[in-house]
């Protein structure tokens, strides 16, 4: 797993913010003093969730509503769908993002 540093970000207010580490958009959340790293886009219709909100410790797509867990990624019961989560990691120097390879996550399927 590579870890990447995300952006300075004010963590004392909630927050809604898109950033890219490595080649992947990542939405990442302030929700209730905890800290949520989720795919930015929603797969139900594409939208961008970084411009969505949150609500009853969900992230809400502004397209059509659609809503994601914000520490499993799982649907809203009747959307049978979800979105990728990342671990997070803050340490004294910044915010970290973990984003699994492909042969990370190989290795972790075989075990």
């Amino acid at each position: 797993m590579k870890w990447y540093k995300i952006p300075d970000i004010d963590i004392t207010q909630p927050f809604i913010k898109k950033i890219k580490a490595g080649s992947k958009s990542i939405c990442v959340v302030g929700y209730e003093g905890d800290i949520f790293a989720l795919s930015a886009r929603c797969p139900h219709a594409g939208g961008d969730l970084s411009l969505g909100w949150c609500k009853n410790q969900k992230l809400i797509c502004p397209v059509h509503r659609y809503s994601y867990n914000l520490h499993t990624g799982k649907g809203s019961e009747g959307q049978n769908d979800f979105i990728y989560t990342f671990p997070v990691k803050i340490q004294s120097d910044g915010i970290y993002i973990g984003i699994s390879s492909f042969w990370d996550r190989l290795k972790q399927a075989l075990k």
